[in-house]
């Protein structure tokens, strides 16, 4: 099979001039309906921001003299902040994003994470995405979990459109449930190109262990054989919809494109994850300048894309960012920050009520850091993201805590976010 007929049977979606294939983990039977009454006309978009964002060049603690004391070189200046009216300002990359409060339509949460935090890349990713404390390895995701309570036959049984939609980014982990992964991957996989291209033929099983991976071969082949159902929706949604905004050629850029074009298409998928990689910013970061600038940029011009081109869409829409850690307070040798604790998280959307940045300041001093060095972590990320599927799903507080992520306590946030 060539590569470009490969693509056809794949139903690929074109967008931008970027051939986005479909790839479907868990087994699926179109043929069947749910067993679950999920008929979201809510979504909630994630976007992980790769690589460790420096919240504190996000929302920038221009009342605090000590981040310009530990940050000679690379404190945004109060001057060139862009005011919220707090004791908080924002990049000056974030203009858009400006807008949006001044709305009532995005909001900030400083100093998020989860307690004692790790600053690995691969194991920060996999707490953010389980659900997990940093002392225990879970398997499933805290999405995975949510919609296995509504969706309990899952795989055997399945709803009429994909439950989550991610892109740029083979990391599905977010979506698997005990059973199955619940998610759906819109990305570009040559290695998988290849492998069907020279060793299988669509539709047969063999157990070859010496072809390719063997095990690992044989489950892609199982997902050749039994997720395509879904690729002929997406795609016909993808045709039918379209954008009322230009969003850049860039990466989140073309990502952001397909969803936009989905989403006015009448999917009826949730949640959307997109992935907007270069936040790791060891040396050079800049400040309204350099690579962190130029990566706040690109969000900001995906949040005004967004209110742009949903249209009606984005009045029953939450976009919520998130990043495996944040950056160390003081600037290193290199002119950039390493990894550190405590992060900020950006909001928008229409289901916002009004534009504010939450926070519970430990403040910067020595003795208020973690470990001496980092921001502490004062608000668990988990209680964001519950308070985003609380409010978009109509969820019950105590269900999420207990049931998605295995916490009773978790502080409740939807009130203090959305209300």
């Amino acid at each position: 099979m060539k590569r470009r007929d490969f693509i056809k049977s794949f139903t690929a979606l074109s967008v931008a001039g970027t051939k986005m294939p479909l790839m479907a983990f868990g087994r699926t039977n179109k043929s069947k309906k749910s067993s679950g009454d999920w008929n979201p006309d809510r979504i909630v978009l994630l976007i992980k921001l790769n690589g460790g964002n420096d919240g504190l060049n996000t929302l920038i603690p221009i009342q605090d003299s000590i981040y310009y004391n530990l940050r000679p070189n690379l404190g945004i200046k109060s001057s060139d902040a862009l005011s919220l009216k707090y004791d908080t300002s924002l990049h000056p990359s974030l203009k858009n994003t400006q807008e949006l409060f001044r709305q009532g339509l995005a909001a900030g949460i400083h100093g998020v994470g989860y307690p004692i935090g790790n600053l690995s890349h691969f194991r920060s990713s996999d707490i953010w995405v389980t659900g997990s404390g940093s002392d225990n390895v879970w398997k499933t995701g805290w999405l995975g979990r949510m919609f296995k309570h509504d969706y309990p036959d899952y795989p055997a049984n399945i709803p009429d459109h994909p439950i989550g939609i991610q892109m740029g980014s083979a990391n599905l982990l977010e979506f698997q449930s005990e059973e199955s992964n619940m998610g759906t991957i819109l990305g570009n996989d040559d290695s998988l190109y290849k492998i069907i291209d020279e060793n299988y033929i669509p539709g047969s099983l063999d157990n070859s262990s010496k072809k390719y991976g063997g095990h690992e071969l044989n489950y892609i082949r199982s997902v050749d054989k039994t997720t395509y159902e879904y690729s002929g929706i997406i795609h016909d949604a993808g045709k039918k919809g379209k954008n009322k905004y230009e969003y850049p050629d860039t990466n989140i850029g073309i990502q952001m494109a397909v969803a936009g074009r989905l989403i006015s298409g009448g999917l009826s998928t949730p949640v959307y994850r997109l992935n907007l990689g270069g936040f790791d910013t060891h040396a050079n970061q800049g400040t309204d300048w350099g690579p962190h600038s130029r990566q706040l940029t690109e969000l900001d011009d995906i949040f005004l894309g967004l209110k742009s081109g949903l249209n009606e869409a984005w009045d029953k829409t939450v976009i919520l960012t998130l990043t495996e850690f944040g950056r160390t307070v003081k600037v290193n040798g290199s002119v950039g920050t390493d990894h550190g604790y405590g992060s900020a998280g950006l909001m928008a959307g229409g289901l916002l009520k009004k534009g504010q940045v939450i926070t519970q300041w430990p403040g910067l001093a020595t003795k208020d850091l973690f470990e001496k060095r980092d921001l502490h972590s004062t608000i668990d990320y988990r209680s964001v993201c519950a308070a985003c599927i609380e409010t978009a799903y109509g969820l019950d507080h105590d269900i999420v805590a207990e049931r998605v992520f295995y916490e009773p306590s978790l502080p409740r946030m939807t009130d203090k976010i959305f209300g």
